[in-house]
């Protein structure tokens, strides 16, 4: 038995024009022999109830007096809608197809409400529906603890439900169908020549999903890794036949593999900087974890230690450090560039190049840290499209590989 994984976003169904168009792959699984397990996220249709959005709005969204372990009760029901009106759709475009809730489906997770994690997957529930159908929805971003307590498994967690789901069926393909047509070198948004990548390592796609990139969730690649799954990032408007993006490990016919894969960002960051002069690093630290306060992009000096907040954390940290009498200063609206490349790593001249071509186009550094294959930059917000177009100049304007035929 061939299954293949299809996951949909919230606006490949967010109508029927757009669940049509998201049956034309399935159908074309199943002409060609394949037993599909869809994925689908809630709909994301401006102005609904039944969206994960519209749903929370109905209980005051974070000023809700429900639990944590309550809001997945109501934030579980947009998938299961999503989910039934999928499968109507697909029976009247003459598809067998049934649907699942996440614990249906056999989705185990822990009891961490709101962000649970996959602890197992039983594939019984869903090989069994293959006996007699061909195509089984199943309603992602959701799952039950071990007592039957509905769970969901953050936001993007319809991509970790896909992975896992074809981790235990072993499943010959996950395709991740969004709203773009596969991964591309920057946010097409913001950098006019961005172009679509045709292949990227598992490595290269969680590092650009961790630093911004919207179109799959980071666990999810992780999964994907870890089983060995075959990966395509696709569009919805796509015609099957082809091929989005593809994931997997570096291909070892690229003799002289590209230095950059792709560039991401992440906005609305403030820069903290305290002065270690009345405080420890360490008790900087122990201030910030005790608030809660998940600190990024850390540099530690003799004198000073160096951060990163979201924008909403800022009020929070500032009072917390004036109460323990810190002397700080901080920087707002700030931006951090993630350049994200396997061919980074052993290749000398990458921070050279990035720090003068921000030079060039006048734009300050406000820190800077790297990794094997990652360099980030911290940047004013105000100066990030000219960043992002100037380093994908520096390094995308051309394909950096070369084949060799073996």
């Amino acid at each position: 038995m061939e299954i293949v994984i299809q996951k949909f976003g919230g606006t490949s169904v967010k109508d029927v024009a757009a669940r049509k168009q998201a049956l034309v792959h399935v159908k074309y699984a199943v002409d060609h022999g394949k037993k599909v397990v869809v994925l689908v996220s809630a709909f994301r249709e401006p102005g609904a109830s039944y969206t994960t959005d519209g749903l929370l709005n109905l209980v005051h969204n974070n000023q809700s007096r429900l639990s944590k372990r309550e809001l997945d009760m109501l934030v579980s029901v947009g998938k299961i809608v999503s989910a039934t009106v999928f499968t109507e759709q697909a029976r009247e475009a003459g598809l067998d197809a049934t649907a699942l809730t996440g614990s249906e489906a056999g989705i185990v997770t822990d009891d961490e409400f709101q962000n649970a994690k996959i602890l197992n997957v039983d594939p019984t529930p869903i090989k069994k529906m293959f006996k007699k159908t061909n195509v089984v929805v199943v309603a992602g971003f959701q799952g039950a603890t071990k007592d039957g307590e509905i769970t969901t498994i953050g936001r993007g967690g319809s991509d970790v439900s896909a992975a896992v789901l074809g981790m235990a069926l072993n499943a010959e393909l996950v395709d991740i169908f969004t709203d773009v047509s596969g991964i591309m070198t920057a946010d097409p948004q913001l950098v006019k020549r961005a172009r679509c990548l045709k292949s990227i390592s598992y490595d290269e796609l969680a590092n650009l999903a961790h630093n911004g990139a919207r179109v799959i969730h980071p666990r999810a690649v992780e999964v994907a890794k870890q089983a060995n799954l075959s990966m395509r990032i696709r569009a919805t408007y796509q015609q099957p036949e082809e091929l989005g993006t593809i994931v997997g490990e570096r291909n070892p016919r690229i003799s002289h593999y590209r230095t950059v894969t792709g560039i991401t960002n992440q906005n609305n960051l403030t820069q903290f900087s305290v002065s270690t002069e009345n405080l420890t690093s360490g008790q900087i630290f122990q201030l910030m974890a005790a608030q809660n306060l998940s600190i990024d992009f850390i540099n530690i000096s003799t004198d000073s230690v160096v951060f990163n907040l979201p924008q909403m954390d800022t009020r929070l940290a500032e009072k917390t450090l004036a109460t323990a009498h810190a002397n700080y200063r901080m920087v707002s609206d700030c931006a951090k560039v993630a350049i994200v490349g396997a061919g980074i790593t052993g290749t000398p001249g990458i921070t050279a190049r990035i720090v003068n071509t921000l030079a060039k186009h006048h734009i300050d550094i406000l820190q800077s840290t790297d990794s094997y294959t990652t360099i980030w930059v911290l940047i004013h917000k105000t100066d990030l499209t000219a960043a992002l177009n100037s380093l994908h100049d520096e390094f995308l304007q051309s394909h950096q590989f070369t084949l060799t035929q073996q």
